[in-house]
């Protein structure tokens, strides 16, 4: 299928103005822009749009230019770009040096590059440190660089507990309203966890079985393989619960869990994920042990090299945790009694994100298979790096000799059964803010509700003294994060 077939659905957004605040930063760089262009050359971003990068570094339109696009083939480097298409779409992205958070800072050349109000969507995007957020939307109505209607997008984390957040999202409320706010979280763009709504809500096959009478438990693993690394100083005063669980965990979980919303109207939608969040049993000091494993990837194995520690590239030791496992528990009348194992980390064997829906045994299985202990329906959606949906099933082996059984996929690969190339997280959610979608993004009291959950476990933490367990780099965690689903008589699926 050509390009022009594979992208002939994408529908244009309307024009634009997109301001990135920290745009010389690694996320800019590395996703933002990169996403940018994508959607420039598959025609949905109309030419006189703008896309504007602002930090303190000092660079000029040209120089940006450049380092955008040598970022993109440092970063992206299987994507062909063709030198006449990238000419045409870095005509409309432009660079101003700014300090935004200093509230004595120049806005005018800024101010220069914008049409007047009203004349297109104008957006701002904080690639910056939460801390910043507040600052910077206060500075910006000063400026009056901010047109009734305008959009700020927030990226994660949204503070390092609940007093923090609610700071930050009552600063960025005294300036934008909260429909013009988009709390941005990219695993809500994938389009596997974009298909759980329609997996779940859309198959018969499916939603009668959805709850605690059919699944005996829920598995969301999201591992990199990859450590600390430089962000080594910034991740220690986070940690993986801070910093993966409060905001890609809960929202999957969330997906997950919710009950069937009426339609797909934005609100609607997070009405039903804030149930979920506000139904997590709380997890104190009293159970925290049974409850929760915390480690700490140490030397060891990583692909063909030997991975230093997270205390090696610290330069100290920590008690932070770089993997986390939790056993979570939501008290409503569709999951009592059927537990959510979360488990992040650092490190670990390989990069993947997955869910895992392990449905009951069944009562009685009338085929023994010489010993063997009959395997569980099992339904496995991977978002990473393979995105995909698999139904695993006991079947029949072929051929003669009794009836020996055999566990197989039904397996739907998005790279084998769609021949287009679909935008990806990042693309999507930039154009769903264009478009004023807020179905995608997180609204203000989900923020908070899924940090009262988390502070609760940090709290008990503290009070338990819970130690961080040392593991190998290169393995899934420490042994008692298996040790914790042990005691439940249950294990972690990692053969998917």
């Amino acid at each position: 299928m050509s390009d022009a077939a594979s992208t002939s659905k994408l529908l244009p957004v309307q024009p634009f103005d997109l301001v990135i605040f920290g745009a010389a930063g690694d996320l800019s760089l590395r996703k933002l822009i990169p996403s940018l262009f994508n959607r420039w050359r598959d025609g949905q971003i109309p030419e006189n749009s703008k896309m504007i990068g602002v930090s303190r570094t000092g660079l000029t339109d040209e120089s940006f230019r450049t380092l955008a696009l040598e970022s993109f083939r440092k970063f992206h480097p299987v994507e062909n770009i063709d030198d006449e298409e990238w000419a045409d779409f870095a005509q409309h992205l432009f660079y101003r040096e700014l300090d935004a958070a200093n509230p004595d800072a120049d806005w005018s050349d800024l101010l220069d590059l914008f049409d007047d109000c009203g004349s297109k969507q104008r957006i701002f995007y904080l690639a910056l440190p939460p801390g910043l957020y507040g600052a910077v939307s206060k500075n910006m109505a000063a400026a009056g660089v901010n047109c009734p209607g305008s959009r700020i997008v927030l990226e994660k984390p949204i503070g390092k507990d609940l007093a923090s957040a609610q700071a930050i999202n009552a600063a960025v409320g005294e300036v934008f309203d909260e429909e013009q706010i988009f709390r941005i979280d990219h695993y809500l763009g994938k389009e596997t966890v974009q298909n759980l709504i329609v997996l779940r809500f859309m198959n018969s096959l499916f939603e009668p079985v959805w709850n605690a009478n059919s699944i005996d438990h829920v598995e969301i693993t999201v591992a990199e393989s990859i450590g600390a690394g430089g962000r080594a100083s910034y991740y220690d005063t986070a940690g993986a619960l801070r910093d993966m669980v409060q905001n890609h965990l809960l929202q999957l979980l969330c997906l997950v869990a919710m009950e069937p919303p009426l339609d797909l109207a934005p609100d609607t939608v997070r009405d039903e994920k804030i149930k979920v969040l506000r139904a997590l049993r709380p997890i104190n000091a009293e159970n925290v042990s049974k409850y929760t494993v915390r480690g700490q990837y140490g030397k060891g194995a990583s692909g063909d090299n030997v991975a230093a520690a997270y205390a090696e590239e610290l330069g100290h030791d920590s008690e932070t945790e770089t993997f986390v496992a939790i056993c979570a528990n939501v008290d409503n009348w569709r999951w009592k009694g059927t537990p959510f194992y979360l488990r992040t980390g650092k490190r670990m064997s390989e990069r993947r994100s997955e869910i895992i829906i392990q449905f009951k045994e069944v009562g009685h299985p009338v085929i023994a298979d010489k010993g063997r202990e009959a395997q569980p329906t099992r339904l496995v959606i991977r978002l990473q790096p393979d995105e995909g949906v698999k139904l695993l099933l006991v079947t029949k082996d072929p051929g003669p000799g009794g009836m020996r059984l055999r566990y197989v996929p039904l397996n739907l690969s998005y790279a084998d059964a769609f021949e287009a190339r679909y935008p990806d997280a990042y693309e999507r959610l930039l154009m769903a803010v264009v478009r004023g979608d807020l179905a995608l993004f997180m609204r203000r009291d989900e923020v908070e509700a899924a940090w009262q959950w988390v502070d609760g476990i940090l709290g008990a933490w503290s009070e338990a003294g819970t130690p961080v367990h040392k593991h190998a780099a290169g393995t899934d965690g420490p042994v008692q994060s298996a040790m914790m689903l042990d005691r439940d008589g249950r294990e972690w699926f990692d053969g998917s």
